[in-house]
């Protein structure tokens, strides 16, 4: 295990880019007068809200994610609030995506701050170690940082990734997954919470090393059907491939909130920006989509799926998301905590201005002066950036929202 020294890179290399305090360090960027200071996205402090995430300087009074609104102001009084803006991030999270995609196609996103990447040494024969620097100094280019774990499987690659944090890399070499693991708290291992964290402390299980002498007849017993593969995953054995798909069947964006949601308006202005983000990405690939389908997961991992065939198919937002906001309030859960939401469209046919015959004349005749029009603004927000043009929604968002000033 090192952090530094580079060695022959032996079998298989995943890497895992963890954006750091990503809303934070765009809001940031974007206000250069907020750097070295104290950032907090999220709620109203004065009024019941909570911190969606913050700036390492925030971070030093004590403030973290999924705190109350009003402990952390108390904490951190001179602290600048500011609403979320998933347009923004969605648009920084974009120019991160091409910089690991030109680094290889076989990226795997997992939210819009993360993603892993498989750079097992190919024919390039380049060292794991060195892709995974010259992300880091890419990223830094866009005026965010990110830190890096590099290691032989995706569950080690992400544990490390947060071992150094801010703007670290952190290299697990091939045999040292377990060594590596073994001292650190089980609560970092992906898929272990704090409850499951509590039923192992009451057995005397605190650290992943005991966790991994753990047998699979006892795993069963004290964790599930799942306890043998956390155990392995503890011992660092993860055989889990990276997803990609080069020729999609679909097309879709997930938001992972960084705290559990339970406001239904707030969820629906996440949705609106997922659905604007896959009907750019539609026009773009020329493809229109007839199936629609909204995903949610809660708190308890539960991920209700559901989907609508619609008459015509479609790569105008308008059009959508109606049909998603629908599809939405269908399957939502009052009161239960919603972790996160996607927005995916498939049942493609090749892009063209189509008759819905459901539709009034009127309509039809205003469909294809529709499409011009999203065409055109997303040739504006290219060159512009995603806030030359903003939808009502978002500004209702800010309107609504805290206010940017330092209180």
């Amino acid at each position: 295990m090192t952090h530094a020294t580079e060695r022959p890179w032996q079998g298989r290399a995943v890497l895992h880019v963890d954006m750091d305090a990503f809303f934070a360090s765009v809001e940031q960027l974007d206000h250069p007068e907020w750097r070295g200071k104290p950032v907090i996205v999220g709620g109203d402090p004065t009024r019941r809200g909570v911190v969606s995430t913050c700036s390492y300087e925030a971070r030093v009074f004590g403030v973290h994610s999924a705190m109350p609104s009003a402990q952390a102001a108390r904490l951190c009084p001179d602290a600048i609030w500011v609403s979320s803006n998933f347009g923004r991030y969605g648009e920084m999270s974009r120019a991160v995506r091409e910089i690991l995609s030109a680094t290889t196609p076989d990226v795997e996103p997992t939210s819009i701050d993360e993603a892993y990447l498989d750079v097992t040494p190919g024919s390039t024969g380049e060292h794991p170690v060195s892709i995974a620097r010259r992300i880091q100094q890419q990223v830094d280019e866009l005026g965010v940082s990110c830190s890096i774990g590099v290691a032989s499987c995706k569950t080690v690659a992400k544990i490390a990734s947060d071992h150094l944090k801010p703007h670290g890399i952190t290299v697990v070499w091939p045999g040292e997954e377990a060594a590596f693991l073994a001292p650190l708290r089980v609560g970092v291992l992906p898929g272990v919470g704090k409850s499951m964290s509590d039923r192992l402390a009451r057995i005397g299980i605190r650290r992943l090393g005991e966790l991994a002498d753990m047998d699979d007849a006892t795993a069963r017993e004290v964790l599930g059907r799942f306890g043998p593969d956390l155990t392995a995953r503890a011992r660092g054995i993860d055989a889990r491939r990276v997803h990609y798909e080069r020729d999609p069947k679909s097309v879709s964006n997930e938001h992972t909130f960084s705290i559990d949601v339970r406001e239904r308006d707030e969820v629906e202005r996440a949705l609106a920006g997922l659905v604007a983000h896959v009907a750019a990405r539609l026009r773009k690939a020329r493809l229109s989509a007839r199936t629609l389908t909204v995903k949610l997961r809660y708190a308890d991992f539960s991920t209700p799926s559901v989907q609508r065939t619609i008459d015509v198919a479609t790569d105008l937002e308008d059009e959508m998301l109606p049909v998603a906001l629908s599809l939405l309030r269908s399957a939502w859960s009052p009161g239960a905590g919603l972790r996160l939401i996607g927005f995916g469209t498939s049942g493609f046919e090749e892009a063209a201005v189509q008759l819905d015959l459901f539709a009034s004349s009127e309509q039809d005749d205003a469909r294809p002066q529709r499409k011009a029009l999203a065409e055109g603004l997303d040739a504006v927000k290219q060159r512009f950036g995603e806030n030359a043009i903003r939808r009502g929604i978002d500004i209702s968002r800010e309107k609504n929202g805290p206010d940017t000033q330092p209180l």
